[in-house]
């Protein structure tokens, strides 16, 4: 595709001044096709960030906006910026449909902060939990019942099994057989995909609206005072559950790998990072989360942890028709890395709820 004539053609739909001087692709999300935007006008260069909507995934393009534009709007109506600013359609839209059915949206570039694969230090952990604990205060206020399911069942570890008991039972592109050891993992801890479930019923996992993929790279970091500065990648967002949210960042944070590390020796639960993890969160989200919630940390962990890991394994064996990928075996190798990192949180399970306790103010 020619990016530069592509976007010119839906440049002139959104309302940003100036002239299209420059677009390239941009980023290293999985799931829409990103691109960033110079403009130049009279008062010189502004940068946009523009996507086409994966509608394979989000095929609800208008509820799936909807939500971002509720969200958005009572985060930054507070006077907060740890959301982007969305940039409407010149007739007033949330997203622009183009003559070839692709939806595109556009964002305002956040200068000066940048997204990272993985963490290196426990203060970069830090400030992407707080950020995140930050945007679960921010919107703890707002009724989940505005927002509209867009991907039901999205953190339904049950569902995910089930899909990956089918897609192991089917084995559609023969692949089973390479990925043995990884199967045999997901089976014998099946367990771990009813934790969650059972949380819910027992009232420990309330429902509230929740950003659910909160990778350590939906943060931007400044880049001179190295503070999560913005949460992006609000697609999910929608009616949740803040273990959800917190789990994600212990799969994502807590370990200073990227989640497709092939040298698994590398792959562990570091305490730091997750005494960084824990303590970023609980001061920004402060009385967003329960006692309950907090007592049920480093289970949320081990859950998403695993829930990732299968649904990267189911899609490996049914042929990478979700997650992108970049050689034939990206999602076995994901899928690896997540069971590894699962492994060490149950070996440091009793050391990390110390710290969960003596964080949280109940040593």
């Amino acid at each position: 595709m020619n990016v530069s004539s592509d976007l010119a053609a839906i440049a002139g739909r959104f309302e940003i001044s100036g002239r299209l001087v420059d677009a390239k692709p941009f980023g290293n999300g999985h799931i829409n096709a990103t691109y960033l935007a110079t403009y130049r006008g009279p008062q010189g260069e502004d940068r946009y960030i523009h996507q086409r909507i994966n509608q394979r995934v989000f095929p609800d393009v208008p509820r799936l906006m909807h939500n971002i534009g509720i969200v958005t709007g009572h985060v930054r109506g507070k006077g907060l910026t740890i959301v982007p600013r969305t940039i409407s359609t010149r007739d007033g839209g949330a997203a622009y449909l183009d003559d070839r059915g692709e939806w595109w949206r556009t964002y305002e570039y956040v200068d000066g902060a940048s997204a990272h694969e993985f963490v290196e230090t426990p203060e970069r952990a830090y400030e992407v939990a707080r950020a995140f604990g930050g945007f679960l205060h921010a919107v703890h206020d707002l009724d989940p019942g505005v927002l509209y399911e867009t991907l039901p069942g999205f953190h339904d570890t049950y569902k995910r099994f089930d899909a990956l008991t089918d897609a192991i039972s089917r084995d559609p592109c023969k692949r089973a057989a390479s990925a043995a050891d990884e199967i045999t993992f997901s089976l014998k801890n099946a367990h771990l995909a009813q934790q969650l479930d059972l949380l819910r019923e027992s009232g420990a996992a309330r429902v509230c609206v929740t950003h659910n993929d909160t990778k350590m790279n939906n943060v931007l970091i400044d880049d001179r005072s190295g503070q999560g500065v913005c949460v992006i990648d609000l697609d999910t967002v929608m009616p949740g559950r803040a273990l959800y949210d917190f789990g994600d960042i212990v799969r994502t944070a807590t370990t200073p790998v990227a989640e497709d590390e092939i040298d698994l020796s590398k792959v562990s639960v570091d305490a730091r990072m997750f005494e960084a993890v824990v303590s970023g969160y609980l001061e920004t989200a402060g009385d967003a989360l329960s006692q309950p919630e907090v007592d049920h940390l480093v289970t949320a962990g081990k859950v998403i942890t695993f829930e990732s890991g299968i649904r990267f394994l189911a899609d490996y064996l049914q042929g990478d028709t979700y997650f992108r990928v970049v050689a034939r075996d990206h999602n076995l190798r994901r899928a690896r890395t997540q069971f590894a990192l699962v492994k060490s949180l149950d070996e440091r399970e009793e050391e990390l709820r110390r710290i969960v306790r003596r964080q949280g103010g109940r040593s």
